[in-house]
């Protein structure tokens, strides 16, 4: 990692305090909003579907969790546009914005193609798991269809990035928010067969998350190349022409930040995989617990990436005051959201949980019974969750992925990972167990990629001083 800085702010930054946050705040609003909706588009999936009964809820918390593993690992290539695009536009260089976002997209599809075998063959590698055979079969069918829409999902997510770059995210957030309302209107008549449709239940939700997806990146396409000043960038002209450097570019930035994210996320594919060894309940109730720690994490995820554009921006003027009050000001925000979903969690569990479960059913009250304490401990990890994801954008705003991986990795499998499987089985503490290892692992993250923002500023700081 290598960036240049002056004292002074170029191409006429305004570093004051208000300006960082009145820019953080209308960057961070259509981001975490199309998060939001994005997240909301699984959960109507799994609202819908677990009215079905227990074990198809089960195998739709499997199922999408799967999805989103894969598709998580490949978003971190995806991400790699956002602070080359930002540095690049920061330093009034179109030409080497247009080239990450089109290596970006060729990445996307190169990965799609790599990893669909992977989904296809989903149902023995659950069984070997220890998922039972009911449940990973319900996933199966679901993921064969959904399988096909990782390809327009990481396209629209590389134009996505570019956008963001460009802070130019509300159609973002307009567009996800429109593919919200079809979804839930399409999962409704699939799941259950209304309007004279045949009822396919499971394969209903994955039919409708393909279409939305494909429909998601031909709006943001059209709307790219119907705006003037975005189609002056040339994105689609002449896509198949090759531009091997900036493409190992983003592969050699976006592998760690890729692995990264699936170190995480792979811990709560791992937790699943252990709250699964508990029983059926457990699961269930384990799976409506990370709905709302995902929709809490929504916030600090899309200001993470708030922070990779403003860091980026600042990076590519060489300013320094910049990258520290964009740092200083989105941290401030993040800890404030996270406080006070800290609060409604602790506040209201029973009441959250019920609006995943059909009360009626007689499997319900064993469910809900167990998951309360499950959501209070997602209201005590978010705080440490948010802080963790948020240093990760900054360090990714400076194009700093490699250590930040590494420090990653170890926070959450040989402390988080470990603590969770100790807590939940040696200690007996069960499926709680599970749930304080990741508190433990996130806080691990967070301390350690916070300060390794802070010491790379530090130095920066020192190399601008003693020129």
């Amino acid at each position: 990692m290598s960036v240049t800085v002056h004292n002074r702010p170029q191409f006429g930054a305004d570093n004051s305090w208000a300006a960082h946050y009145r820019a953080s705040i209308l960057l961070g609003i259509p981001l975490i909003g199309a998060q939001l909706a994005q997240l909301a588009i699984n959960t109507t999936d799994v609202i819908l579907v677990g009215k079905l009964g227990t074990t198809h809820l089960a195998a739709i918390v499997l199922a999408t969790q799967v999805y989103f593993t894969v598709f998580i690992f490949g978003s971190g290539f995806t991400n790699a546009v956002v602070p080359l695009a930002a540095q690049a536009q920061g330093r009034g260089d179109t030409v080497s914005v247009r080239r990450s976002v089109r290596m970006g997209m060729w990445v996307a599809i190169l990965y799609s193609i790599l990893t669909a075998p992977v989904l296809w063959l989903v149902e023995p590698i659950l069984v070997a798991a220890g998922q039972q055979p009911a449940v990973a079969a319900l996933a199966s069918e679901y993921l064969h269809i959904a399988q096909w829409a990782m390809f327009p999902s990481l396209l629209f997510m590389v134009l996505r990035a570019f956008l963001s770059g460009l802070e130019r995210a509300s159609v973002i957030l307009y567009v996800t928010i429109f593919t919200l309302i079809l979804n839930a209107f399409l999962c409704y008549l699939l799941i259950y067969g209304r309007w004279g449709l045949p009822a396919l239940g499971i394969e209903g939700a994955a039919i409708a998350a393909l279409m939305v997806s494909a429909l998601s990146f031909i709006i943001t396409a059209w709307y790219i190349q119907r705006v003037p000043e975005l189609h002056s960038y040339n994105l689609f002209v002449r896509f198949w022409k090759p531009d091997w450097p900036v493409f190992f570019e983003v592969v050699a930035l976006g592998a760690p930040i890729a692995l990264t994210i699936l170190a995480e996320t792979g811990l709560f594919m791992a937790a699943s995989l252990l709250m699964g060894r508990l029983g059926t309940t457990e699961l269930a109730a384990h799976g409506i617990a990370m709905q709302f720690a995902s929709l809490a994490f929504m916030i600090p995820v899309g200001l993470s990436q708030v922070a990779a554009v403003r860091v980026g921006l600042s990076a590519g003027r060489h300013d320094l005051e910049g990258i520290k009050r964009a740092a200083i000001t989105i941290l401030t925000l993040g800890a404030g959201c996270s406080v006070v979903g800290s609060l409604i969690f602790a506040l209201y569990p029973r009441e959250l949980a019920t609006l995943y479960l059909d009360t009626g059913r007689p499997d319900a009250a064993e469910v809900l019974a167990y998951v309360g304490p499950l959501i209070i401990l997602a209201g005590v990890f978010q705080l440490t969750d948010g802080m963790q994801a948020i240093a990760s954008g900054l360090l990714r705003g400076l194009k700093d992925t490699k250590i930040p991986m590494l420090l990653a990795l170890i926070s959450y499998w040989p402390i988080g990972f470990v603590f969770a499987w100790v807590f939940a089985f040696p200690l007996g503490f069960g499926g709680i167990g599970v749930w304080i290892g990741f508190v433990v692992g996130l806080l691990a993250a967070a301390i350690f990629l916070n300060y390794r923002f802070y010491r790379i500023y530090r130095a920066l700081k020192a190399r601008t001083l003693s020129i």
